[in-house]
């Protein structure tokens, strides 16, 4: 008779409250993010996969690995794995109503108009700003926007401009009938950004904590949206303070509506919610 050994599965580490500190910490030092203690499951089941695809044993075993990579490109694989990226087109739509309306009908076709999606994430939100600004200054206007997101992955994502068909329905009829393609053969299925309105959208990869003085312009409107619910409060007056500096006098700051700058700083006026101007 044959008897057959079952072959035994290793059961995956669990991350320890120890272990968990070590990457709270981390991820503070090197994006800003301040994780509550009830994102331990959250970071475990994250990080678990990469644990397996790499052959090691435990959590500290991972934290050593990303300390010890000259190249940090294990480091950037940790911050596009514990970010959150959720989007969709024409997200809190009044904020492009009143991007169209209030600022845009302002701004001659000939003047120029530069925005800064600064949480950019799989692209819908830069695509949005896009279609707003074509539609009122043209697709070859004298307008640029800059996209940036720490997140390597999602950029990536974001550069294709290729979207699943049911991503459509957030996009305002005019705006996809003008800016949309939809996808045949090996892109049935999809809607892709029309290939003029792509090109004008440049991204960047930019950590926020990090050094962005250099190419960063002086901008005219800056959306900074769901970014700042994950930052303590000194990390989101120091940030404040850096963008006030990045966008012109009387310029406009877009954050969510979830998100206010009450007795953060006093270099903006409020406008109407969720929506301000610089006043110093």
């Amino acid at each position: 008779m044959n008897i057959q050994s079952k072959e035994v599965v290793a059961e995956p580490p669990s991350l320890s409250d120890k272990e968990f500190e070590l990457f709270r910490e981390l991820i503070y030092k090197q994006a800003g993010i301040a994780l509550s203690p009830l994102k331990k499951s959250l970071v475990e089941n994250r990080l678990s996969k990469r644990l397996k695809n790499l052959g090691l044993n435990s959590f500290l075993d991972y934290h050593k690995q990303v300390m010890s990579d000259p190249s940090k490109d294990e480091m950037q694989v940790l911050v596009d794995l514990l970010t959150t990226n959720e989007t969709y087109f024409f997200r809190e739509a009044k904020h492009f109503d009143y991007l169209k309306e209030h600022v845009l009908s302002k701004v001659g076709r000939s003047q120029g108009f530069s925005l800064w999606s600064a949480a950019s994430s799989t692209g819908e939100e830069p695509y949005s700003l896009a279609m707003t600004l074509a539609d009122s200054l043209g697709v070859k206007g004298n307008w640029q926007i800059i996209a940036t997101d720490i997140n390597t992955e999602v950029l990536n994502t974001a550069r294709t401009g290729r979207y699943t068909l049911s991503e459509k329905d957030a996009i305002p009829s005019k705006y996809l009938h003008d800016y949309c393609l939809k996808g045949i053969r090996s892109q049935e299925g999809a809607i892709l950004i029309d290939k003029a309105l792509r090109s004008s959208v440049r991204y960047e990869q930019l950590n926020l904590m990090g050094n962005w003085d250099s190419y960063i312009n002086a901008f005219d409107v800056i959306f900074i949206r769901n970014v700042m619910i994950y930052f303590d409060i000194d990390t989101r007056k120091k940030l404040l303070d850096r963008i006030a500096d990045k966008i012109k006098m009387g310029g406009y700051l877009f954050v969510s509506h979830s998100e206010t700058l009450h007795k953060l700083t006093d270099r903006f006026e409020l406008v109407t919610p969720s929506i301000y101007t610089r006043v110093r």
